[in-house]
């Protein structure tokens, strides 16, 4: 039985792919320091993984982890663009520095396959759409700054190194436990959090721009299908569903959904923050063989009845 390594797995996505990995017969080891990602998101589960608490910084403890390991899916990360802006040097020497460390390891250990966790910031606000992955990136942020590093890192590691790694950017992933109780909460958990409580949600700007919103499923799909694609060799490539949503549409849609009609409160940009995302997944289909499966009406639906069940 295949081992694998999720780094970040107690998180939001990561738990999700320790999942999926489980159904699949694999075997899971998941390094996490709880920094962000909670044991609760492992707890129907955690008999059947080997859980290490630490720190992907600290060289021994990565070390350790990557024992036996055939494939890393690499999650951990710093995240959120408004944390970076406010506290860079973190965001950088985990985004970064953990990751070039998690390489080190995996090259040593001799893993066939590193699965990287990046993100769309790293384009920027570039005025094309959709974003290819031959574009300049643009970045705005520390937060992209480091995922993009990170990017070349894996890139150099397969060229230099011959260790196969991809890059996978997500496009606003979310779904069932995300935390919608962080002052850096993503969009969707933000608004649904107030709105199941009656109170307005607040939109950072004038709710216009867009976002290519992707239900967490068909991330679990993008990295199952990059652990196993044959022949990559530093690639980087969008995931997302290739349509945009406005923040306006999405409370629009969650008024509609739970029988309300609040209105949202506007309060000035945040700075870091495109105007308008969508990718191309064209690459993605073809090196991967990756479709989105769960579009986001759908996923919005999914998500909504997590949060009613399960917000206290």
């Amino acid at each position: 039985m295949s081992l694998c390594l999720v780094t970040g797995g107690a998180g939001f996505i990561g738990s999700h792919i320790v999942r999926r990995l489980l159904e699949g017969g694999r075997a899971v080891r998941v390094l996490d320091d709880f920094s962000t990602g909670r044991r609760q998101n492992l707890a129907d589960v955690e008999d059947r993984i080997e859980l290490t608490f630490g720190d992907i910084c600290d060289e021994a403890t990565v070390e350790r982890s990557m024992a036996g390991v055939e494939v890393v899916f690499h999650l951990a990360a710093r995240a959120s663009v408004p944390r970076s802006v406010a506290q860079p040097a973190p965001c950088n020497e985990v985004n970064v520095t953990g990751t070039l460390r998690l390489l080190i390891a995996a090259k040593a250990a001799g893993v066939r396959r590193f699965v990287y966790s990046s993100s769309s910031s790293a384009y920027g606000d570039t005025p094309t759409l959709p974003k290819t992955v031959d574009m300049r990136p643009e970045s705005l942020s520390p937060y992209a700054v480091a995922k993009l590093a990170a990017e070349h890192y894996c890139t150099v590691w397969a060229r230099v190194y011959g260790l196969s790694t991809v890059s996978l950017r997500y496009f606003n992933v979310f779904g069932p436990r995300q935390d919608p109780k962080s002052d850096y909460a993503a969009v969707i958990p933000a608004f649904v959090s107030r709105m199941l409580k009656g109170q307005r949600p607040v939109i950072f700007g004038d709710g216009e721009q867009t976002r290519d919103f992707c239900f967490v499923d068909n991330v679990v799909d993008a990295n199952l299908l990059a652990a196993d694609a044959p022949k990559l060799s530093g690639e980087v490539v969008n995931v997302a569903c290739g349509e945009r949503v406005s923040l306006n549409q999405i409370v629009a849609e969650l008024n509609t959904l739970l029988g309300t009609s609040l209105e949202a409160i506007h309060e000035s940009p945040r700075a870091g923050d495109v105007r308008h995302s969508l990718a191309d997944i064209a690459h993605t289909r073809q090196v991967l063989g990756y479709e989105p499966r769960v579009m986001f009406p759908e996923g919005l639906r999914r998500s909504l009845d997590w949060y009613r069940a399960n917000l206290k």
